[in-house]
């Protein structure tokens, strides 16, 4: 009796010895886990470890506030002010309001117009009609919803655009001077086509790095849109810069500027 008892403590004495290992390995293994969870959301959505960001890339991202930042930064909600300009020398003024998610490639534009409300949607190169779907040429200026939504989603998440790997860009090995200012010409080469247009050059400006305008041309060769960022600030106390006001303007093929069609001010 005395012995299987003995011996029997000894077994329970194993068990519980196997017991504890085991509960160690799991808490290993679960640290484990949780770090690498951390290292992997670490990363911008759209970047897997080991993508080299290139020069001009992370000299945009600081300048619009910090890799840290922008990696944190999931959706910018803004109301704006926005500006419509006619040929004949008028104007329409309306309300509206951006929800857009950098990492998402998307952007979200809803207003109220004396024709009723409406909202759109970009998303990753698809366009849709949310709301007002019987009205949606709401815009009062020749330019179509998706132009709009490209060219406002791309001047405020320029940056993060740099960082998807399913996008290339090749830069100018020069700068080139426009309106006055000097930048360097960052081209998104592949895809080929993207959208709606044939193709898309990003503008950093060689004296703050930051990408503070865009020019675009259609599939057709036919049109050409530029956009321009103005007085950059930050979203909060500590969020990403984006640009307070924004322009959009008739172009050509030479990236020679035109008409202002609208203009957008941040509230």
């Amino acid at each position: 009796m005395i012995d299987w008892f003995s011996g029997s403590s000894n077994a329970i004495k194993r068990v519980s010895d196997v017991v504890c290992w085991l509960v160690l390995v799991l808490v290993f293994f679960v640290a484990g886990c949780e770090q690498r969870y951390e290292e992997e959301v670490s990363h911008p959505p759209l970047v897997a470890p080991g993508f080299v960001i290139p020069d001009y890339a992370s000299r945009a991202i600081e300048a619009g506030g910090g890799l840290d930042t922008w990696v944190k930064t999931e959706q910018i909600r803004v109301g704006c002010v926005a500006t419509f300009y006619q040929p004949n020398g008028s104007f329409y003024l309306t309300e509206q309001h951006y929800e857009i998610y950098p990492w998402l490639n998307s952007i979200r534009i809803s207003a109220k117009e004396p024709q009723g409300e409406f909202a759109w949607q970009l998303s990753k190169g698809q366009f849709s009609v949310l709301e007002g779907a019987r009205r949606v040429d709401v815009l009062p200026v020749a330019m179509c919803e998706r132009w709009f939504a490209e060219a406002i989603l791309n001047i405020t998440t320029a940056p993060a655009r740099f960082l998807d790997e399913s996008v290339e860009f090749r830069k100018a090995s020069e700068p080139v001077k426009i309106e006055g200012q000097w930048y360097y010409s960052i081209e998104r080469v592949a895809p080929h086509k993207t959208g709606i247009w044939s193709k898309a050059v990003f503008y950093q400006n060689r004296n703050n790095s930051l990408v503070d305008m865009l020019w675009f041309a259609d599939v057709n060769g036919e049109r050409f849109l530029a956009v321009r960022g103005y007085d950059y600030r930050r979203i909060g106390k500590d969020g990403v810069l984006v640009p307070t006001k924004i322009e959009i303007l008739n172009a050509d093929a030479l990236d020679a500027l035109r008409e202002r069609l609208v203009k957008i001010d941040f509230e």
